[in-house]
């Protein structure tokens, strides 16, 4: 008769790593010696460059003197810390490493070589760690001896501000590496969201959303650049526009990682790129970094298009469409605060400005399913409310005098306002929508636990929520209908609701119940 005694056996403490090796010593490379000498450990530098290690050991230096003259960090912690960093000028000499992090160029031959070599050197206990952000972690390991030992330790730039690093057991990962490893993040001060070995890993799994999504916007003619960008930002809470951030991190790195991921997903529709992309970055736009991507920059700042002034025009008479409640109470309240007239009839009048509230569909069909005139009606997006900036769209039918007004009335309290082209689902339903959904597949898949998911895209990629929060702030069943109404409109499997979501919204549960 066997015996589970696992409940009642003692919780074992990881044994610590005391000394940490480094090759590679550029930005990544300097940013985990930072933290790691923070945390106590020695810490070797290899680089194959020339004096590499030395530019290295003075940038750490410079950034633990500017914390001592800001007081958050004493003389004495300063000069222990700098006494901790040594240079390994060979590899040989991180023979006594107890782990050691390669963060060198993001190739698959030369990490697995780097490996080979290291295993002739170091003790058999000894950790491999990989820096990498889109490689297999398993792939690394295949080429050593022992892949036992192998684990992925992927952190993000700058690494001693970005507290969160991913770590990521490969196939063959031995369980005790694992547990060492991420109570060495721990150690660091970083929060660990454990992953498993899958494209991307979990944070750039989960941020394929927010652009692609974006740039499929553009790619329909929906509407401009800055004008997504400020609805995402004022609406939807998030720090940076796609576009803006598209722009920052330069298409030359984005686009690169777009395809990456999408080949290795064997073409997901999910994670299809933009053909928008491949033509911006054979053009030489990148971003910030060549001085126009989607932006222009003059002297590093973004050109950025000043909003549409908004129409002065009479008050009319407003007709709202209730069979959305608390978006036609929402929308009422609002005609009321302008002092607009308000029709009560469950029919328009033939002078009537239309407002109705979809979810995921587009103008043009709200009004055919609410037998409304198309020439009279505007979509308003009531998703995030009506707070921080208000979002309308038009059918190709809309009377210009109608949008005209519809734009004063949103806009009567000097509330931004943003108009563009009829658009299923709007562009906050479509990005927020789509976000929610890769983070639900990624809960299914197992890659991570729910709120390790929530926890390293908040620290990861700035969102306001987590993909899984974002969908129980705005109602699962809300987003749950958006991306099936897009689905039925453009048949686009990229919007197909992932089981996870789906189960989750109808059984009325948090996106974060396992």
């Amino acid at each position: 008769m066997s015996t589970d005694t696992s409940s009642s056996s003692p919780h074992v403490t990881p044994a610590p790593f005391r000394t940490l090796g480094i090759v590679g010593t550029g930005a990544m490379g300097r940013g985990i010696a930072q933290i790691a000498a923070q945390a106590g450990l020695a810490v070797y530098l290899h680089d194959q460059r020339e004096g590499a290690v030395a530019e290295a050991r003075e940038f750490i230096g410079g950034m633990w003197d500017r914390a001592v003259q800001k007081q958050r960090l004493s003389e004495a912690d300063a000069e222990r810390h700098r006494a901790s960093l040594k240079e390994a000028t060979t590899l040989a000499e991180l023979a006594e490493c107890d782990i050691v992090v390669e963060a060198i160029v993001e190739k698959l031959e030369a990490k697995q070589s780097l490996f080979t070599e290291l295993e002739t050197i170091l003790g058999e206990r000894a950790v491999l760690a990989t820096n990498t952000s889109s490689l297999s972690v398993t792939a690394i390991a295949s080429a050593c001896r022992n892949p036992a030992r192998v684990i992925g330790f992927h952190f993000f730039n700058p690494v001693p501000l970005m507290k969160i690093v991913e770590v990521i057991p490969g196939l063959r990962t031995d369980g005790d590496v694992t547990e060492r490893v991420d109570a060495l993040g721990r150690a660091m001060g970083h929060f660990t969201a454990r992953t498993t070995d899958t494209p991307g890993f979990l944070v750039n799994h989960a941020g394929r959303a927010y652009g692609t999504e974006a740039l499929k916007i553009l790619g329909e003619s929906v509407t401009d650049p800055a004008t997504i960008d400020r609805i995402l930002v004022d609406q939807g809470g998030f720090r940076m526009g796609p576009f803006s951030l598209l722009d920052l991190t330069g298409l030359d790195v984005s686009h690169a990682v777009m395809e990456s991921i999408y080949h290795q997903y064997y073409e997901e529709p999910r994670f299809r790129p933009s053909p928008l992309t491949r033509q911006r970055l054979a053009a030489g736009l990148l971003g910030r970094k060549s001085g126009a991507g989607f932006y222009r920059y003059v002297d590093g700042k973004p050109q950025v298009p000043e909003e549409p002034t908004l129409p002065r025009v009479a008050p009319r008479p407003v007709w709202i469409s209730h069979d959305n409640r608390d978006a036609g109470q929402a929308l009422s309240r609002l005609v009321e605060a302008a002092g607009w007239p308000l029709e009560a009839g469950t029919t328009p009048s033939t002078e009537a400005l239309c407002l109705v509230a979809p979810l995921g569909e587009d103008a043009t069909a709200a009004a055919l399913r609410l037998d409304l005139p198309a020439e009279r009606c505007v979509a308003v997006d009531l998703l995030a409310g009506l707070e921080r900036r208000r979002s309308l769209m038009t059918t190709p039918a809309t009377r210009p005098d109608v949008r005209d007004a519809a734009l004063a009335l949103l806009g009567h309290d000097g509330t931004p306002v943003s108009a563009f082209n009829d658009s299923n689902g709007f562009v906050l339903q479509r990005v927020v929508a789509c976000i929610v959904n890769v983070g639900s597949d990624i809960a299914q898949q197992g890659v991570a636990a729910p709120d390790t998911i929530d926890r390293a895209v908040e620290l990861g990629l700035g969102y306001p929520r987590g993909p899984l929060a974002m969908g129980d702030h705005y109602g699962s069943r809300r987003i749950l209908a958006i991306l099936d109404n897009l689905l039925a409109a453009t048949g686009d499997p990229r919007y197909r609701a992932s089981p996870w979501l789906r189960r989750r919204a109808v059984l009325g549960l948090s996106l974060t119940t396992p």
